[in-house]
């Protein structure tokens, strides 16, 4: 499990490459940027731990909420929405 700091760092990161600016922490591409990194940390987890069902509830909350993210963005704006899905490698 990484420091507290390292987390602090990471999710800095994604901040500023998602958002238009450091403290554009609102915006959807940064919200589902944050949540898939989430997700992408669970997931290995539950490969260890099948049968960890409390956290398999939390991932699949997480996953429809960036399913709902998406699907906003894409009903707002196409360009935006196909731009988050190549850069964070998702299908779709």
């Amino acid at each position: 499990m990484p420091a507290h700091t390292d987390v602090k760092e990471k999710k800095s990161k994604i901040v500023e490459k998602f958002g238009k600016s450091a403290n554009n922490t609102g915006s959807s591409e940064v919200q589902i940027a944050l949540i898939t990194d989430r997700i992408n940390t669970i997931t290995p987890h539950l490969k260890v731990n099948a049968k960890d069902f409390h956290t398999q509830r939390g991932l699949l909350k997480l996953v429809g909420q960036r399913r709902r993210l998406l699907n906003y963005l894409k009903s707002c704006d196409h360009s935006r929405y196909a731009t988050v899905i190549d850069q964070l490698g998702l299908r779709k």
